[in-house]
């Protein structure tokens, strides 16, 4: 029997799989690690992606009729009163207000388009940060700018007794691998040793294994 997925719930399920899968994986290479730690941790707070499922507002300026509020459809568009379908998932707000302009052009004299984003529903999944294993209180939370391994280990209550401190890793994707990157908790919690105090990307997974009796 097949089953149906909404978007949100294919994202949760993607995770699982992605945790599911790097359980027990050693350090990648020391090549592979430089390159994903060399990754801007700031891109997807410095430009927003857009994505099936956000709402944005569209407003014409001075042109009370042509402004509007819809959701990005799960065929990556919206309609716009007199443009028609626009592609809006994969542009930033930026750019989607740019090709309404240049649409709109041809119907009204110098449009101005500004674009809102009132709901952003498609970042829901994969720009949280997840920490998992001998943490008081495994958690999903949101991405902020700054943030770093520590960060999130206090936002999940901190490590239990039977941690294998220096043991955790830290899993990011990039360019469709996982790459696994190391991270000394101990050294960072009980010595003062912030080498590995690494900042977080959205979609990363920091993982923290118990000791071997």
């Amino acid at each position: 029997m097949s089953r149906m997925y909404s978007l949100p719930g294919l994202a949760l399920l993607l995770v699982v799989t992605l945790i599911s899968g790097c359980a027990g994986q050693s350090a990648s290479s020391r090549d592979k690690i430089q390159r994903a730690l060399s990754v801007n941790t700031a891109t997807s707070v410095d430009e927003y992606v857009l994505g099936a499922t956000d709402v944005v507002q569209v407003s014409v300026w001075r042109n009370e009729d042509l402004s509007i509020e819809v959701p990005v459809r799960p065929d990556g568009k919206i309609s716009v009163p007199l443009v028609g379908d626009v592609q809006a998932s994969g542009r930033t707000p930026q750019a989607l207000a740019d090709e309404i302009e240049s649409s709109l052009a041809r119907y009204i004299r110098q449009p101005q388009v500004s674009i809102v984003v009132t709901s952003m529903g498609s970042h829901e999944y994969t720009d949280r940060v997840r920490v998992t294993g001998a943490v008081e209180q495994p958690v999903s939370v949101p991405h902020r700018a700054g943030m770093t391994v520590l960060d999130v280990v206090l936002g999940a209550g901190g490590t239990t007794p039977f941690a294998a401190l220096n043991k955790s890793m830290l899993y990011r994707r990039v360019d469709g691998e996982v790459v696994a990157i190391p991270v000394r908790l101990e050294d960072i919690l009980n010595n003062g040793d912030v080498e590995t105090n690494y900042a977080i990307r959205p979609g990363d997974i920091l993982s923290i294994p118990e000791r071997n009796f």
